[in-house]
């Protein structure tokens, strides 16, 4: 089949690649012409473990292509994809402005039969409004289909090539279909294909995130709860986990969630159900909890230099809003840095992908070649996002380069034996708070 994808983003980035893979022609179009060329010249402007291999091949096999101009980008194409930013406005709202712009220029340019895919996260009602778009001033036959992403960065290829479910919003036979057979070598094994009216599939995208965003802060809560009950949260996470009605998954407690999904999709849906007139109390609950959780560990470390931060040194490991990947949108690190140097204490950073996209924003950080050179000579560590690579660390290594001992985990990456065996002060999420110092 014949592809166009609107938008190189990381969901359009991804889309295209994968799709080249299973043998269709794509074309991906960008008003960027900077990352165009960028594309063309085979860099990928994002990391994404996986998509360079597909990426170079499809490209090399010339299944997979790149352009600034619309009208050349879906010339002859089946389907063609919207894959823009609809970012918050100020009340929370997700701003349409770039889909509806796409959506009316596609009316003066198509020229034959083709199924438009609302692929962003939209808002329930959006299928309609980019049929009316293109209607005003389109001559042939159209259809317009709600077809959310499930991506996980990190992980993205393979949910794409190998998705548990996929969702399509549509009413009409012929975009059934047309998605049906675009699908099909991806569900091979079985998974569903699931088929709704255009609002469901909308609301789906983001029923699925808010769940997920509230079972993250639920679990939060309670390890709030477990350090003045003294009890464990990872003992609890495992005794509620293996309880199938519950499941294993986003039960780790930390300090909250961020990325480009979570927090945009919660309050998207909120606004929503205040649209309508539905007071929606549990996501606000979700939004207000996640926003304290992110700065939790300030309150402890400002407590533990008497009050004082300025003229501290503090090491940072971990940039990006989660591992295996450069995002740094919404990060919980940024937040915390940003405190820190406002306190009066230097910064020194590390996080494997994220540095080159942190500088552009917080120049005042000091960014290290590794882990390690940003412990040397600190008062203490703050670790942000769980890396592989933190998990185990030399902690003696850790010790010497180190002023004081201490380290304040958002994570839980540590055992607290492991951290008192090794005499370091140690504080975590829902855990009790490990300090050598009173101990000794």
């Amino acid at each position: 089949m014949k592809i166009a994808v609107v938008g190189t983003g990381y969901v359009g980035l991804v889309t295209g690649t994968c799709f080249a893979e299973t043998g269709n022609q794509v074309t991906c179009v960008d008003i960027d012409a900077q990352k165009v060329a960028r594309l063309q010249n085979g860099e990928i402007p994002i990391y994404e473990p996986g998509l360079d291999v597909l990426f170079d091949r499809n490209i090399a096999e010339d299944r997979l292509k790149f352009t600034t101009n619309l009208s050349e980008g879906i010339d002859g194409a089946e389907v063609i994809f919207l894959a823009l930013p609809t970012p918050p406005g100020e009340d929370g709202s997700a701003d349409l402005k770039y889909i509806l712009g796409v959506a009316d220029d596609l009316g003066y340019i198509l020229k034959q039969y083709a199924v438009i895919v609302d692929k962003s996260t939209v808002p329930v009602g959006t299928a309609e409004k980019v049929r009316e778009a293109i209607a005003r001033n389109a001559t042939v036959d159209f259809d317009v289909v709600s077809n959310p992403e499930f991506l996980r960065e990190g992980v993205a290829v393979e949910d794409f090539m190998k998705p548990d479910r996929v969702v399509v919003g549509t009413t009409s036979e012929s975009a059934k279909k047309v998605m049906e057979k675009l699908y099909a070598p991806l569900v091979r094994q079985g998974n569903p294909v699931i088929f709704m009216d255009e609002r469901s599939a909308e609301m789906t995208k983001y029923a699925a995130n808010s769940f997920l965003a509230m079972k993250i802060t639920f679990m939060n809560e309670i390890a709030n709860l477990c350090e003045k009950v003294g009890a464990n949260v990872d003992d609890i996470r495992k005794g509620i986990g293996t309880d199938t009605r519950i499941g294993k998954r986003f039960l780790f407690a930390g300090i909250g969630y961020g990325g480009s999904c979570f927090p945009k999709d919660v309050q998207a849906l909120a606004k929503t159900s205040e649209d309508y007139g539905y007071d929606f109390r549990t996501l606000k609950s979700v939004m207000a909890v996640n926003d304290d959780q992110k700065k939790k560990l300030l309150p402890i470390l400002r407590e533990y230099f008497g009050g004082e931060l300025r003229g501290k040194t503090i090491a940072v490991w971990g940039l990006a809003f989660k591992p295996y990947t450069d995002d740094i949108r919404e990060a919980p690190a940024l937040e915390n840095i940003r405190v820190l140097l406002d306190e009066g204490a230097k910064v020194t950073a590390y996080d494997p992908e994220a540095m080159e996209n942190v500088k552009r924003v917080l120049p005042e950080v000091t960014y290290c070649h590794t882990a390690y050179a940003a412990l040397d000579d600190a008062d203490a560590l703050m670790i942000f996002t769980e890396w592989p690579q933190f998990r185990t660390p030399d902690f003696v290594k850790m010790g010497k380069l180190l002023k004081d001992k201490v380290v304040f985990d958002g994570r839980n990456l540590y055992e607290l034996d492991q951290m008192r065996d090794h005499g370091f002060t140690y504080y975590s999420i829902g855990r009790e708070a490990l300090n050598v110092n009173e101990l000794a």
